[in-house]
């Protein structure tokens, strides 16, 4: 039982870091480009391989599912993505609807490479 403690507790400061992103960059209107939610997107396909990698062996196994299902799971959002798609295509926006899956499953796999080696660029 006490794993999904702390998956819960990760989960709760997963979503504060992803409403925190939100508030920072700004929150989308319909036909905006979100970029709020690939952010976060990107930033959790670079953690969840980095965070997998370095912690392993390192932390008991209960703190390492806090951080990669409950913080980093709770930061990224597969339904923002979907969600905001829609409404980007709703818009008429198809062009930048497009725009943002291929940059969303480009970039994500990118990042979730770059993290899986641990090399931060910057």
């Amino acid at each position: 039982m006490a794993i999904y403690f702390w998956i819960g507790l990760g989960g709760m400061f997963g979503a504060l870091l992803r409403y925190s992103v939100t508030a920072l960059v700004g929150a989308n209107e319909i036909g905006v480009f979100p970029v709020a939610t690939l952010l976060a997107n990107y930033l959790g396909c670079f953690l969840l391989p980095f965070f997998t990698k370095k912690l392993h062996g390192k932390i008991p196994g209960n703190l390492q599912k806090a951080v990669s299902s409950g913080l980093v799971g709770s930061f990224t959002t597969f339904s923002a993505f979907s969600a905001e798609t829609v409404l980007l295509l709703q818009a008429g926006a198809h062009v930048m609807a497009l725009l943002y899956v291929l940059l969303s499953i480009a970039g994500g796999l990118l990042f979730v490479y770059l993290g899986s080696k641990g090399k931060v660029i910057l």
